[in-house]
């Protein structure tokens, strides 16, 4: 073999070796779960939803979860535009200063206890009313869950507006921590992944905003007495799962359509639904927990949508300045989520 051969030869080896790298390159996705690792978001649904894309992607777009969070809650859409991760999930009750559209189905008194219809309403009004607002990270899914309720760590249920006034009270940051202060109850407010901390070791006397899966998720079941149950349920909360924009500019537009595609069912549909189920279970133990069970006084109803009067008319005047019609966003996303109750 004289030396032209020779190099032609090298040059044709180094060519197909490089064609065969390119087709075989993967996205690689390091998708974030800030919850408990054995929480069904971090054991169920992000990995479902890294299977799903990396099936449908025929091995193009695979990734993986790391084993701790890295990053705290309030701070999953900063890492995720940082490149930090490339995925992860953003409670949007933390990023009120951000967005917007995305605390529609957060507006007290909105909701019910069907999670994926909520789901799909919040969705619907996403897409209607605010498609673009996520602008520095490509939106994938967005779920409603199961309403958080009111709860009393002491042997004494909280039933009048009074019982409520008495309490220093654990709640989530935002609607639910300015209600309870505007009736005058002492206030505690941090992320859900915090309120063991503050429960447990007895900073507060009572909690509002944790649903049936988040004190069974959190560990504060041993120190809840009782339930006060109100004919709607004052608050729910909302997530949205993000992905960087430039990782997501290494995916082919035909792989980014599949993903899309799939996203909203296998991350938001699912996750809400595990929520619903996993609520279900706790609350059908109550008896054997020793969890009471009692109805607020219509009063004390009363006096929390009075309250959240204020809270929704920030959000309003917020929302209209940032160009959404507020007004229509909400009657729409109430309105849907009785249609897809029946």
């Amino acid at each position: 073999m004289n030396i032209r051969t020779l190099a032609v030869g090298v040059l044709v080896t180094a060519a197909f070796c490089a064609v065969g790298s390119t087709a075989f390159a993967k996205t690689r996705l390091i998708v974030n779960c800030f919850w408990p690792p054995q929480h069904f978001v971090c054991q169920k649904v992000l990995p479902g939803w890294l299977d799903a894309v990396e099936e449908v992607t025929e091995g193009r777009v695979v990734g993986n979860i790391p084993p701790k969070s890295v990053a705290p809650p309030p701070e999953q859409l900063a890492s995720v535009e940082k490149g930090i991760v490339d995925a992860s999930v953003q409670f949007n009750g933390l990023i009120g200063n951000r967005v917007n559209g995305a605390l529609t189905a957060m507006q007290p008194f909105s909701g019910n206890m069907n999670g994926p219809a909520m789901t799909q309403a919040a969705w619907e009004t996403r897409e209607k009313f605010y498609p673009d607002e996520f602008d520095t990270v490509e939106l994938l899914a967005q779920w409603v869950i199961t309403p958080g309720q009111l709860f009393s760590n002491t042997d004494t249920p909280i039933v009048t507006v009074d019982d409520f006034k008495s309490r220093k009270m654990w709640a989530l940051p935002g609607p639910l921590a300015n209600m309870a202060k505007d009736i005058g109850a002492a206030v505690v407010a941090t992320p859900a992944v915090k309120s063991n901390e503050v429960i447990a070791n007895g900073v507060v006397d009572s909690h509002m905003g944790l649903g049936g899966d988040a004190i069974q998720s959190f560990q504060v079941i041993p120190y809840t007495k009782s339930m006060t149950r109100f004919t709607s349920p004052v608050y729910t909360t909302t997530f949205s799962f993000v992905i960087n924009k430039d990782k997501w500019a290494e995916i082919s537009p035909e792989d980014q359509e599949a993903i899309r595609a799939l996203s909203q069912e296998k991350v938001g549909m699912v996750a809400t639904g595990l929520w619903d189920s996993v609520s279900a279970d706790v609350y059908s133990r109550f008896d054997d927990l020793g969890i009471e069970v009692v109805d607020a006084d219509p009063e004390l109803e009363a006096t929390l949508i009075e309250a959240a009067g204020p809270t929704t008319q920030a959000w309003k005047d917020k929302a209209k300045a940032a160009g959404i019609d507020a007004d229509a966003a909400l009657d729409f996303y109430r309105a849907r989520v009785k249609e897809l109750s029946k």
